[in-house]
Formats: structure tokens, sequence, C-alpha cells
């Protein structure tokens, strides 16, 4: 019996040592929605200030765990005007609510490089299941660095109105496509 507990915490503790940190490269990553204006166009926007981190223990990031928030304060559409009313009380809310964030709950590997990426995602003080299409590439050796590198591109939509993120109606379509790219550098 006690072989079998130091084996099991023997075992725990290689995991435990097993277990990497990827940090995000700001400078090769992006993160961006879509919405449809008058049903008629779509109009594209970004958070310009945000952070990521990944962790996982297995090579192919079926454990991983992903972390995202961003800044509703640094959100833009390329419309100053529009960016203030997406950050007032009739929108986000950007002085009560300043963060989006995003935490999987479950990482599901398919064919080859795709994934499917399920967590909570937390908007305007409500929190909600989101499920992501991904892509994750990589592990990659940077020639430069000599570091390991990856990526992950996830989409998915989100309904704005059950995050209480403005009103329905025929000016702006209710749902909202999100679009997160990101490299990461193992720590």
């Amino acid at each position: 019996m006690k072989k079998a507990f130091l084996s099991l915490v023997a075992g725990l503790v290689s995991l435990a040592t097993f277990a990497q940190t990827w940090s995000l490269d700001k400078a090769h990553s992006n993160v961006g929605f879509t919405i449809t204006h008058m049903m008629i166009s779509d109009v594209d926007g970004s958070f310009k200030s945000y952070d990521a981190k990944l962790t996982s223990s297995k090579v192919d990031f079926s454990d991983a765990v992903f972390e995202f928030t961003a800044e509703v304060g640094s959100i833009n559409t390329g419309n100053d005007m529009r960016d203030g009313h997406l950050k007032s009380p009739d929108f986000f809310d950007a002085a009560k609510f300043s963060a989006v964030t995003f935490k999987s709950t479950k990482i599901k590997k398919g064919k080859g490089q795709n994934y499917t990426i399920s967590g909570n995602l937390t908007i305007h003080g409500v929190t909600k299941p989101l499920v992501l299409a991904a892509v994750i590439k990589g592990p990659v050796e940077n020639p430069r660095s000599k570091k390991q590198m990856m990526g992950i591109t996830a989409s998915g939509k989100v309904n704005r109105i059950a995050f209480g993120v403005g009103t329905s109606g025929a000016t702006l379509s209710d749902d909202v496509t999100i679009k997160v790219s990101g490299e990461f550098t193992k720590d």
C-alpha cells in the first residue's frame, strides 16, 4: 500500500513538473469580432489591449487550459464615435464592466490540427458557456530564440443580447462572430 501511494505521489509530481506555460506574443496576435449592421453589411472591430496564457502537460494540448482577458476600453472599430458608443452603458458599459474574459473548461482534439475549445465567457458581468472551433499549429522551434512556439486560431458566435450588450433590433445583428489568433511562446 505504501509503495502504491509513493508511486502515485511520484507520478503526480512528474506531471506537475511537465506542465508547461505558454505566454502570448502580442506582436503576432489579434482579437477581432464581426457584427452585421442594418442586416446588410459586416462591421469589423478588435480589442487593442488583451492578454492570454495557455498551460498544458500534454504535447498535443488536449489537456490545455486557455485563459484570455481583453480590456473593453480598448475596443476599436475604426470609428471614434462608434467606439465611444460601444463603451457606453448602451452596450459594454466599460466603466462598470472593464474586461471580457474566457477560461477553457475542456479542449477536445479532432482530426489533424483541429480542436474544439469549450469554456466560460464573461461579458458585461454575465458568464455563459462558449464553444470555439480552433486550429492549433506547432509546436515549432523559433530559429532565432530557440524557444518553442505554437499558434491558435479560434472562432465562434456569441449572442450579445444574452450577455446584456445592447438591445435586439433591426440595426445590429444579435449574433457576433469572434475571431482570435494567437502566437504563444513556451516559458
